[in-house]
């Protein structure tokens, strides 16, 4: 997500992080997402292509999040499937705190 926030704001920069706890690392990581939110809400313009920043940064995320479901299969501890057309989605809503599924799979 900073790597999507810095593109959009027209920066060239790329930053490893050191590996945290994981309640750090997912407070760290809803911190980005919400940065990366609030810009794109914003009247600031995109410093890069709607078309570039689907391409890379958030292509990278979903093919992440992909693996991760993956590995949590052939482990045994598949990801319920859900229905995000009827999901509840709400703009700004970009932290743990979620709707509950309104349509899981199993």
């Amino acid at each position: 997500m900073d790597w999507g926030l810095a593109m959009s704001e027209g920066r060239r920069e790329w930053h490893d992080s050191t590996p945290l706890a994981w309640e750090k690392e997912c407070e760290r990581f809803f911190t980005a997402l919400k940065k990366f939110d609030d810009y794109l809400a914003s009247e600031k313009p995109l410093q890069v292509s709607a078309e570039k920043l689907f391409q890379s940064a958030l292509a990278d995320a979903l093919t992440h999040i992909g693996q991760i479901a993956m590995l949590r299969r052939m482990a045994g501890v598949p990801i319920k499937g859900e229905n995000y057309y009827v999901a509840e989605i709400t703009v700004g809503r970009v932290g743990a705190d979620q709707a509950a599924p309104r349509k899981e799979f199993d």
